[in-house]
C-alpha cells in the first residue's frame, strides 16, 4: 500500500507556469488530481482510496493555494478540504465508505463504476478550493450559496471532460506496476533498474478531450 501511495503522490508534482494564467494553472492541477483520484478508485482493495485519495486532495489544495500566493501548511490544507468537502454532495467520508462497500461486493466492477463519481467529486472540490483562495486573496467572503453554485457549475463541466473507463483503468494499472517496481527496488531487488522505477509517468495527453496534458512529473 505505501509504495502505491508514494507512486501516486510522486505523479502529482507541480510547478507554476508563468506563461499561463492563475485559472489555467489551477485547472491543470485540478484535472490532474481528479484523474489520479479516479484511477485510485479503480483499485480493487476495499477502502484503499480512503488512504490515497485524501493525500491527493490535500496536495491539490496546497497547489491551488500556491497559485494564489498562499503558502499554507498540510494541516491547514486538511482543514480546508474538510470545510469545503461538506458542500460536495453528502460529504467525503460517506462517499469513501460507499465506494469501499461497492468494492467489497464487486471488486473490479465496483471500482470502475465509482471512478467517474470520484473524478467529479475531486474536480468539484478543486473548483471550490480555487474560488476559496480567489475570494481570500480579494478579501471577500465565500458563503454557502456561492459554494453550492460552484459545485453545480463543476458538475456540469465534468460531463464534458470526464475521461473514459479505459483512461482510469490504464492509469491505475500503470501506477500499480510502477509501485510494485518501487517496492521491489526498496527491498533490495537487483532485478529492477532504478531508472525504470523513476521513469516518467504515463502520458495521458492522447485523451483529446483534455485541452492540455496533465501536469504529471
Amino acid at each position: 500500500m505505501l509504495p502505491l501511495i508514494k507512486q501516486v503522490l510522486d505523479n502529482f508534482n507541480f510547478n507554476i507556469d508563468p506563461d499561463q494564467s492563475r485559472e489555467d494553472n489551477a485547472e491543470e492541477v485540478i484535472r490532474s488530481a481528479a484523474l489520479l483520484s479516479g484511477a485510485v478508485a479503480v483499485e480493487p482493495l476495499p477502502f484503499a482510496d480512503l488512504l490515497i485519495i485524501t493525500p491527493v486532495q490535500l496536495k491539490m489544495v496546497l497547489h491551488i493555494g500556491k497559485i494564489h500566493g498562499f503558502d499554507i501548511s498540510a494541516e491547514r490544507a486538511r482543514e480546508i478540504v474538510q470545510e469545503l468537502g461538506a458542500t460536495v454532495a453528502y460529504g467525503m467520508l460517506a462517499r469513501q465508505i460507499m465506494r469501499g462497500l461497492a468494492k467489497l461486493a464487486l471488486p473490479v466492477v465496483g471500482g470502475l463504476i465509482t471512478a467517474p463519481a470520484v473524478y467529479g467529486w475531486t474536480y468539484a472540490l478543486g473548483r471550490l478550493a480555487e474560488r476559496y483562495f480567489e475570494q481570500k486573496r480579494l478579501g471577500l467572503p465565500f458563503d454557502k450559496n456561492e459554494r453550492a453554485q460552484v459545485v453545480q457549475e463543476a458538475k456540469k463541466k465534468t460531463k464534458n471532460i470526464l475521461p473514459t473507463a479505459s483512461d482510469f483503468s490504464d492509469l491505475a494499472s500503470e501506477l500499480r506496476r510502477r509501485a510494485e517496481e518501487r517496492s521491489q527496488a526498496g527491498a533490495g531487488s537487483k532485478a529492477v533498474d532504478a531508472k525504470t522505477v523513476d521513469a516518467a509517468p504515463v502520458d495521458l495527453s492522447k485523451d483529446t478531450r483534455k485541452p492540455d496534458p496533465t501536469k504529471l512529473n
